[in-house]
């Protein structure tokens, strides 16, 4: 184990990308050590990616690049406007407002970063905020994309752990709230220490629209439900129900309507049983398809053919790690690294509040060197066994993993979050380190909250019948 483990790390160190530096590791260890026929080697990487979940990632990637080629981030980022931005340090919190709508498409960080947060980083430059000030609350409210549902973490992590990828979803709601309002206070206590002013006039005529689109899109749910109540099927109502919608947005214009409206159909539809979450990934790209060929007419040809080479790409790649480290993970099984790493915890404590507490500070180093993905495919199956033997619900164990490994999207020296805003900013990563740095306070204390705090992962999955 120590060759596998040694080998990949100084493979990492000397700069070899993650997925090969897994590859060539697992490859030098079967060959000096024969656990297994070279073949083997083949064999885990078809089985690492030969799984239904996995197609909902080239979906939800495809789906966030079809929104940001049909304009729907203008869109969303204009709404979050009229909603906060007459606040104290506006565009701040239009920032975190914008990245919690987009979470609902994208299901990711990067896309969160590169997308809406291209937009926010040059507004906020633009009305004299100091340009640290902008990447910091864009990092932050980035490393919202996965915990809001879609996320593309929790549906790796529901297929290694053999956990409801719709409970996931679910359980990451509450904890997303508390993370946002979180950094909204932060950008508050920014906004009253450093003078932050209001970025637009407060116009109530503005507040009462952006508003008034909350209100449409709760009173679709709504609206089913009374027209069941009529004795019409489910199927009609939500007919129905979406002519109304469209023909309400068509006739007043609205902002974000339809964009507000995709978590809605995603969570709705998986609630009511309609389909998957591997299924609710291609209703998310045919409602971008929808709203950019059909609805706004923003999205021509060239446009759909760079979203979907994008998607290929960022799938390829994506993918990749996850058969690197199907390949890698299976060594660290058959060579008994979570027996060892059990037996090592449990001669330390038989707490399973230290054990958390240990297993935050080891994700939070593994988060700053390895891929999200991969860090998620090679733990998992050491970690499971000590979670359940310490009575944890995997689920829990889930956010409170894929928090952590967004912290580390925003440390050097693997931080992709880091470099994406690094480009988009055109700060030094060294700049851009040290101004996020501020910014890690509520994300460290939502961390400790939900860690410490099941029930604020656990509360509505639990009331939905997802999880006992």
């Amino acid at each position: 184990m120590l060759l596998l483990v040694g080998s990949f790390l100084l493979l990492m160190i000397v700069g070899v990308p993650v997925a090969i530096s897994m590859a060539v590791a697992s490859v030098l260890y079967l060959v000096f050590f024969g656990v297994a026929p070279d073949i083997i080697v083949a064999q885990r990487m078809i089985a690492g990616v030969e799984s239904f979940p996995l197609l909902a990632v080239p979906f939800f990637i495809l789906a966030g690049n079809l929104m940001n080629s049909a304009g729907v981030t203008g869109r969303i980022y204009s709404f979050a406007v009229s909603l906060v931005g007459w606040m104290k340090g506006g565009l701040a919190q239009v920032n975190i407002i914008g990245s919690v709508i987009f979470s609902g498409m994208s299901g990711t960080a990067l896309a969160d970063a590169a997308g809406i947060g291209t937009i926010e980083i040059k507004a906020m430059k633009d009305h004299g905020y100091p340009v640290e000030a902008a990447v910091g609350v864009t990092a932050a409210s980035a490393t919202l994309g996965p915990i809001f549902p879609p996320s593309l973490p929790f549906v790796i992590y529901g297929m290694m752990a053999n956990v409801s990828i719709g409970a996931l979803f679910m359980a990451g709601i509450v904890p997303g709230i508390v993370m946002t309002v979180l950094m909204m206070i932060t950008v508050a206590i920014f906004a009253y220490v450093k003078r932050w002013g209001s970025d637009t006039p407060f116009e109530l005529k503005n507040l009462l629209e952006a508003s008034l689109e909350i209100v449409v899109v709760a009173c679709v749910p709504v609206l089913i439900y009374l027209l069941t109540l009529t004795g019409l099927s489910i199927n009609a109502s939500v007919g129905i129900a979406l002519v109304v919608l469209l023909a309400a947005d068509w006739y007043f214009d609205f902002s974000a309507v339809m964009a507000l409206m995709t978590p809605v159909i995603l969570i709705g539809g998986m609630t009511m049983g309609w389909f998957t979450p591997t299924e609710a990934a291609v209703a998310a790209v045919l409602w971008s398809l929808f709203l950019g060929l059909v609805r706004y007419r923003t999205m021509t040809m060239a446009s759909l053919a760079k979203a979907s080479f994008d998607t290929i790409e960022t799938t390829a790649s994506v993918l990749f790690i996850v058969t690197a480290a199907s390949v890698f993970a299976w060594l660290l099984t058959v060579s008994q690294a979570a027996q060892l790493l059990s037996a090592a915890i449990l001669s330390i404590t038989d707490s399973k509040w230290v054990f958390l507490i240990l297993v935050n500070i080891l994700m939070l180093f593994v988060g700053c060197f390895l891929d999200t993905i991969a860090a998620i495919t090679i733990l998992v199956p050491i970690l499971l066994p000590l979670v359940l033997g310490f009575d944890i619900d995997p689920v829990h164990f889930g956010l409170i993993m894929t928090l952590n490994l967004m912290i580390g999207l925003l440390h050097p020296p693997l931080g992709m979050v880091l470099f994406v805003l690094s480009r988009v900013a055109k700060l030094s990563v060294e700049r851009t380190t040290m101004a996020i740095l501020p910014w890690l306070v509520p994300l460290f204390i939502a961390l400790i909250a939900i860690t410490f705090i099941p029930a604020i992962t656990l509360w509505l999955p639990t009331q939905l019948g997802l999880i006992k």
